[in-house]
């Protein structure tokens, strides 16, 4: 199973994947790929990767969900991270063909990082 990593370089950020997740697709592929990302504070959706709606995506999160007051930070200071992170969920199942992702026009797969900087892990099943 193809696996490759990402670094983020801030608390709340959503990168671009599309294209390492392609690389990473066999060239006969045909049906589905899940993209899964191997880390509770992190998620995958997809989405419109335009640079000012990437940025509008971690405001909106960031709005969502308080920085503090939660039971978790407790331990260790990160509860905000997991419930965004929980909101978006940590894998998507895009369509395949002929070796190539078949997304929409304007559509992208997008890591979202809550928690970073990191590096993270993403899995690529076909």
């Amino acid at each position: 199973m193809p696996t490759f990593t990402v670094s983020t370089d801030s608390p709340l950020s959503v990168v671009d994947v599309t294209d390492e997740v392609r690389t990473n697709l066999p060239n006969d592929a045909d049906g589905t790929v899940t993209v899964f990302v191997r880390h509770t504070t992190a998620a995958v959706t997809v989405n419109e990767a335009e640079s000012r709606l990437l940025g509008d995506f971690e405001t909106a999160l960031s709005g969502l969900v308080d920085d503090e007051g939660w039971a978790h930070d407790d331990l260790d200071g990160n509860a905000d991270a997991h419930v965004r992170a929980l909101l978006i969920g940590p894998s998507v199942t895009v369509p395949v063909s002929g070796g190539d992702l078949d997304l929409g026009t304007w559509q992208s797969i997008l890591l979202v990082e809550c928690d970073g900087p990191r590096e993270r892990a993403i899995d690529v099943r076909s």
